[in-house]
């Protein structure tokens, strides 16, 4: 165990100072805000990740796997830190602190606060250009190439949601962890201009330096600033848009393998054996991730048991939405030798010490389907209600309280008539903090996308001596059984304000060129951030330069 964060017994403090020296001196260590997304994109350490205190029990054994790993908890002052950290420690978490002071104590021990979500990815990209010059071509010249019908391709880096949600005209979905096994079959001519986008900068940019440090021949830009950048010079966005790749041929796919292992070994990603990895997986001092950062799809037909659904494109762009735990070890895989590479070699950047590529999947355990959740602990059992008898419930005179603990965006996607929107943190206030609906309800129902979230409820409402039924499926059983859903966020449905999903500046149709541009100057004063902080261990692979390794042992 790291010496600074002995296990304890009790709930203990811990300094800024410290989890800073943690931090450069390569510890293991998870440094978690517990407030909803909105406010945590508000400000934060660099390193925070958002784990909201309602949320704790459904996300944090794939956030967190080890148990005895230092976690140190924090907030802004509004007593939800001590909470979770009670949680934690009942959830069998034995070396949690508080963060001593919360994030104003951070703030005046001489810590840096970060804006935005997402954070370390974004400074990394902003780092990346700043220390390579990665080519880039402003809207405007890329607009007049395509009224010149001039020979390029433009591949979106993004998630093919996005992707399709709004686009560069005649640009094709290619996610970033694709774009270095697929180029070369998207523009086989060594003349063809190379264009890579996202909504703004870090997907562009990244995707942009993977194919230089692939070395493909053609020319290649990133589009400056994205379909933001398009957007503010007054072009119009295509909507709805599903062009993608093919496989790759066999040669370019050989092609491709060769220049993600040379990257790969350039920048110290080590191979790893199936039984290697077994002796990964038994030691207890160290914590794991197993991810695929192939597709969904593909990770759906077929994958290693305990391995987790990562698409190599976005674990770059959002690592800490998979790994909570900085410092820890990571082992990749997929079933091609390029994506997992491509993705490693800008872990290794990113400062993770500890990244290894599995190819070789012998005769380890195989499984189908979607990512099963993972749970530090069995459910508690609780009354179920089937999804028939919910709807002859709510068409009588005095219908249950029915809540939807799902997302506020999954909320306003689709969710049952009548259900009203509650953010499960609510929940663990006392009784005297709850909405008034809530309060005085003699017949709660609850449900949410798949019914964990709601089953987890029911056991906190039981601590406070109310009890609550579950919908049996969640608000998926309901729509199976072929059931109406409503499609709007409306206030009077509101139990808590939906502070649980901060607004992207670069997603969606409807956003202001105020705040596109504001949030572009954000991304260019990264740089100077990351410098102050000081804690980052980033390192931009160089041609012919050895990588910089981050902290101590």
């Amino acid at each position: 165990m790291n010496a600074l964060f002995p296990p304890r017994t009790a709930i203990a403090s811990t300094t800024p100072q410290a989890v800073r020296e943690a931090l450069r001196a390569g510890h293991e260590i998870a440094l978690l805000d517990v407030r909803e997304e909105a406010p945590f994109a508000a400000g934060h350490p660099l390193f925070a990740v958002n784990l909201p205190l309602g949320r704790i029990e459904e996300r944090v054994a794939a956030l967190i796997p080890r148990k005895n790993v230092p976690v140190v908890v924090y907030d802004a002052g509004e007593d939800l830190a001590p909470r979770a950290a009670e949680l934690l420690a009942e959830l069998g978490y034995s070396a949690v602190s508080l963060l001593q002071g919360g994030l104003e104590g951070w703030r005046q021990s001489g810590g840096e606060v970060f804006i935005d979500v997402n954070v370390p990815s974004k400074a990394f990209g902003e780092l990346v250009e700043h220390v390579r010059h990665t080519p880039s071509l402003p809207a405007e010249d890329v607009h007049e190439r395509l009224r010149r019908n001039e020979d390029l391709v433009i591949l979106d880096a993004r998630r093919f949601s996005e992707y399709t949600t709004m686009s560069i005209p005649q640009g094709r979905s290619v996610p970033g962890a694709e774009l270095a096994l697929r180029v070369r079959d998207l523009a086989p001519s060594p003349t063809t201009t190379v264009i890579v986008n996202c909504a703004g900068r870090t997907r562009s940019l990244i995707g942009a330096q993977s194919l230089v440090n692939a070395g493909i021949p053609n020319p290649v830009y990133a589009l400056r600033n994205g379909t933001i950048g398009w957007t503010l010079a007054g072009f119009e966005l295509e909507h709805g848009a599903t062009r993608t790749a093919g496989a790759p041929t066999a040669a370019n796919h050989e092609q491709a393998r060769h220049s993600a292992l040379a990257l790969a070994q350039a920048t110290g990603v080590q191979s790893i054996t199936p039984q290697a990895l077994g002796d990964l997986v038994a030691d207890t001092t160290r914590t794991l991730y197993r991810l695929d950062v192939r597709s969904p799809a593909e990770y759906e037909a077929g994958h290693l048991t305990g391995f987790r659904s990562a698409p190599g494109g976005q674990l770059i762009q959002a690592t800490d939405e998979w790994v909570a735990v900085r410092h820890a070890t990571l082992v990749l895989t997929d079933t091609d030798g390029v994506r997992a590479r491509m993705t490693a070699h800008w872990l290794r950047q990113l400062g993770w010490r500890h990244v290894h590529v599995l190819d070789d999947w012998g005769d380890l355990p195989r499984t189908n389907g979607t990512e099963p959740a993972a749970l530090p602990r069995a459910l508690a059992p609780a009354p179920e209600l089937a999804p028939q008898a919910l709807a002859a419930a709510l068409a009588t005179p005095h219908p249950p309280l029915l809540i939807d603990l799902a997302s506020s965006p999954d909320f306003a996607k689709a969710h049952i008539p009548g259900a009203f929107f509650l953010t499960p943190s609510v929940l663990s206030l006392p009784p005297s903090a709850w909405p008034a609906p809530l309060r005085e309800a003699h017949d709660i129902v609850l449900t949410s996308p798949d019914g964990v979230a709601a089953r987890i409820a029911a056991a906190t409402l039981k601590t406070q001596a109310r009890h609550a039924r579950v919908l049996a499926g969640g608000t998926q059983g309901w729509q199976t059984e072929g059931l109406p859903v409503e499609k709007h966020l409306v206030e009077e449905h509101l139990l808590s304000p939906p502070l649980d999903v901060y607004k992207r500046p670069y997603e969606g149709t409807d956003n202001a060129a105020a705040a596109m541009q504001a949030y572009l100057d954000w991304e260019f004063g990264l740089v100077a951030q990351l410098e102050r902080d000081g804690t980052h261990g980033f390192a931009v692979y160089t041609p012919g330069q050895p990588l910089a390794e981050p902290g101590g042992a």
